[in-house]
């Protein structure tokens, strides 16, 4: 059987997505990011990720989030991606946000990872070629490079921005003074930055106790949140264990030592509370992060799917009471003690 030419659904902006300002910029983003981290890699099979994406973009999920070195294999997931354009999306381009990285390890040698000019640049012509894009809309420097000159650093997002390869800046997982310069330097050439990507979740309060929220805010730029979930810890996935074909099983980005006794304690305490909600603990969690206006927007991940269709379901309620919030940080206070 041959599959029909993808079309749409004419009411992708109608089915309960909600777009936020980013930062002081022209852009909307959607609360809610389809992250290529894994699963979308030369080892995933391609109709499940082709149906992923599918779905968000139905959804108006418009937002895909990508780096240089996601699959596995590195870079398979950009070209899992170019794949998904070819055959789906090409027609859409321009309702598409479409965003990549370079920073962390690529290839071999010193030009291979990190924050010069000569990586930035020759990353990201690698990744328009696996993509099959003639630009991305948002460019990101994955990660401060203590021994690189940051005006290197941020010369190459500049030029990258002026040659038409990338729309917009951004930055990820810079501590503060760094990002404060960053912000400064690339106002001052008028390539502002957009936005900031960080780990923020229920357990990892970091960009509100370094300041990180509060200072993108005050400087115009938005914050996108990655790891939402605490790469699962925060699905429900755990409540009962660690099952046979879960990410910590496999050891590799989530450890089975996460999961301490206080831990799974605190997990069960915040999945009762997530229930009185109406929601899952998956939820809730993203209902948590998005609760807050300094937050545009959280990327998640997702092996399948249904996976999606729950996440979805968290905008339905991004409220919380005064007691609940005293209640959730309680709790998550007690699995840190």
């Amino acid at each position: 059987m041959i599959n029909p030419v993808y079309s749409p659904a004419p009411d992708r902006y109608e089915s309960g997505i909600r777009y936020r300002r980013c930062g002081r910029s022209g852009i909307l983003l959607p609360e809610i990011a389809l992250g290529l981290w894994h699963n979308f890699g030369d080892v995933n099979p391609f109709a499940n990720s082709l149906e992923m994406a599918h779905y968000a973009f139905d959804h108006g999920i418009v937002h895909f989030d990508l780096a240089n070195n996601y699959g596995p294999s590195y870079g398979s997931a950009e070209e899992t991606f170019g794949q998904i354009m070819r055959k789906s999306f090409a027609p859409f381009r321009d309702e598409l946000f479409i965003s990549s990285k370079a920073g962390y390890d690529m290839w071999p040698g010193p030009y291979g990872e990190w924050g010069s000019r000569k990586y930035l640049m020759a990353s990201l012509d690698q990744s328009l070629k696996r993509m099959d894009l003639d630009y991305v809309d948002l460019f990101y420097s994955h990660r401060f490079d203590p021994n690189t000159p940051l005006e290197e650093t941020m010369q190459a997002l500049v030029d990258i921005v002026r040659a038409g390869k990338a729309l917009y800046a951004g930055i990820s997982n810079y501590p503060t003074e760094a990002a404060a310069f960053a912000y400064k330097y690339l106002r001052e050439r008028d390539v502002p930055c957009l936005i900031y990507q960080g780990r923020y979740n229920l357990l990892n309060r970091e960009p509100e106790e370094n300041g990180i929220l509060d200072q993108a805010k005050e400087a115009g730029v938005g914050f996108i949140a990655f790891s939402p979930l605490a790469q699962g810890l925060l699905t429900g996935r755990y409540l009962d264990g660690i099952p046979a074909d879960s990410r910590m099983a496999k050891e590799k980005f989530l450890k089975s030592s996460a999961l301490t006794p206080r831990m799974h304690a605190a997990l069960t305490a915040l999945n009762e509370v997530a229930a009185r909600r109406g929601q899952s603990l998956a939820e809730m969690a993203l209902a948590w992060c998005l609760k807050d206006d300094r937050v545009t927007s959280v990327i998640v991940g997702a092996s399948r799917v249904s996976q999606l269709e729950d996440d979805f379901k968290a905008l339905e309620n991004t409220s919380f009471t005064p007691e609940e919030l005293a209640e959730i940080d309680a709790i998550v206070l007690s699995a840190k003690a």
